[in-house]
């Protein structure tokens, strides 16, 4: 089975119509019956951050967005830990030239961990560290 890390750029642009990827992400994501998805309590994190000042309806819809994502059985969440916070600490040390955030650098360690090569994103900053981002 095909697998597929979930950034947040694909969480927050599959839940907001006015995000300008929504139409794009909506009509990939149909094509994801027989994906495995994998995502991390980090992006979870930063997604729900995302949506912090936006309306009461809006984060509802997020935390029900979450919950989903939790409850189902084609996405994988990998939780949050030390050992996750201290590996994407290195890349984000070892990365100063980069403006890749800690959120991403525990992502892309988690990708290369897992050994999964591509992202539903559209941060280049994914692309920089050898991964194919989906959406460009």
């Amino acid at each position: 089975m095909r697998t597929i890390f979930a950034d947040t750029f694909y969480w927050a642009a599959l839940l907001n119509p006015r995000d300008e990827w929504h139409i794009r992400v909506i009509s990939f994501s149909k094509n994801l019956s027989s994906v495995r998805l994998v995502t991390t309590d980090e992006v979870l994190t930063e997604f729900l951050n995302f949506f912090s000042g936006y309306d009461m309806k809006i984060r509802q819809s997020v935390i029900e967005r979450i919950q989903n994502i939790l409850q189902n059985d084609y996405v994988q969440v990998i939780p949050q830990s030390h050992d996750t916070f201290l590996a994407g600490l290195e890349l984000y040390r070892q990365r100063f030239d980069k403006q890749y955030s800690l959120t991403d650098c525990i992502s892309m360690q988690t990708m290369k961990q897992l050994e999964i090569t591509e992202v539903l994103t559209h941060d280049r900053h994914f692309k920089q560290e050898g991964f194919t981002i989906l959406f460009e």
